[in-house]
């Protein structure tokens, strides 16, 4: 069974005992930690390490990351350290990051921010002043404030829990709305469904408005006449007079002086074809209020031209 893939970044000599607490909570919980010196990260001869641990971070779902006192070492690439660029490459190929800052460092880089213009400033937390500048540059990303302050890896542990609760529970929250989404989809696309679903509103008739206005918007003379016209987008009329422009748009122009008793014909002698809709759809002009279960096929049909044979032309 796959596995979530957890990449924990940070100085290593100065935090070595904090790296074994984290890769212990991390066996606990069932998922695969990634360390690079227990051997997670295969390396060649041709790249340095650090070039292996950004592409090992690729395969990886989350990055803890611990900033403590120490710099590092820094990397070949850049003037940042090697921890920096892990936590910069998780950022860019959108994994899940938690960073956590020593809470002596991350007090005492407000100070840093107010007072890094004044020559001689040295602060007493950090060996180096490029933690402050990437914990600023952190504060000031597009994705948030991921910094969480720690005093002990306990602290860092009952967040990772706490958070990881979240995102399961997050993940099934998600899951159930999607069955319903895909349940709302299924109602919207099954006439069976809508079918069921008008009915019970019928039979109940607790609002006999509501339960109109809701088979008008479903009503099966819009489906019917948008298959027969070849009309690829949504239909809606209400009454004679707005199907007979919505036909005329497509070419088909009433023709009551040869329409059949009790039918309205639509023409479009150009197609060589007609639309032939029954009177009984409509009452005083206006559409009638019809379940799918009362709709019935022939109400609107498709009516073809034929060219007259020869016995039909005099001489």
């Amino acid at each position: 069974m796959a596995k979530p893939r957890i990449f924990i970044s940070s100085t290593f000599f100065d935090l070595r005992s904090m790296r074994a607490s984290l890769e212990r909570f991390v066996k606990e919980m069932g998922y695969d930690p990634i360390l690079f010196e227990r051997g997670h990260i295969p390396w060649g001869k041709e790249d340095p390490l650090e070039s292996s641990c950004y592409r090992e971070i690729h395969t990886c779902d989350v990055l803890v990351a611990v900033i403590g006192g120490k710099f590092g070492t820094q990397s070949r690439n850049n003037e940042s350290s090697i921890t920096q660029n892990e936590i910069n490459e998780a950022f860019e190929k959108g994994k899940q990051v938690y960073l956590f800052v020593d809470k002596s460092v991350h007090a005492e880089y407000h100070t840093y921010q107010k007072n890094k213009h004044l020559e001689g400033f040295t602060p007493i937390s950090v060996d180096n002043n490029k933690i402050f500048d990437f914990i600023h540059d952190i504060y000031n990303m597009d994705v948030g404030n991921p910094v969480e302050p720690f005093e002990t890896v306990e602290d860092i542990i009952r967040y990772l829990r706490e958070q990881w609760a979240g995102l399961f529970q997050r993940l099934l929250v998600t899951n159930s709305r999607k069955l319903e989404s895909e349940l709302i989809s299924d109602i919207k696309t099954s006439s069976e469904t809508l079918r069921s679903l008008v009915n019970v509103l019928v039979k109940e008739k607790k609002n006999p408005a509501q339960v109109n206005d809701i088979l008008m918007l479903h009503h099966p003379a819009f489906e019917a006449i948008k298959k027969a016209a070849g009309i690829t987008y949504r239909v809606v009329f209400y009454n004679l007079e707005e199907l007979s422009s919505l036909l005329a748009a497509r070419g088909f122009v009433l023709d009551e002086d040869f329409s059949p008793a009790g039918f309205h014909d639509f023409d479009n002698h150009k197609a060589k074809r007609g639309i032939r809709v029954d009177q009984e759809i409509f009452e005083n002009g206006r559409l009638k209020v019809m379940t799918p279960a009362e709709w019935r096929s022939e109400f609107v049909k498709v009516i073809t031209f034929n060219p007259p044979s020869d016995d039909d032309v005099p001489f």
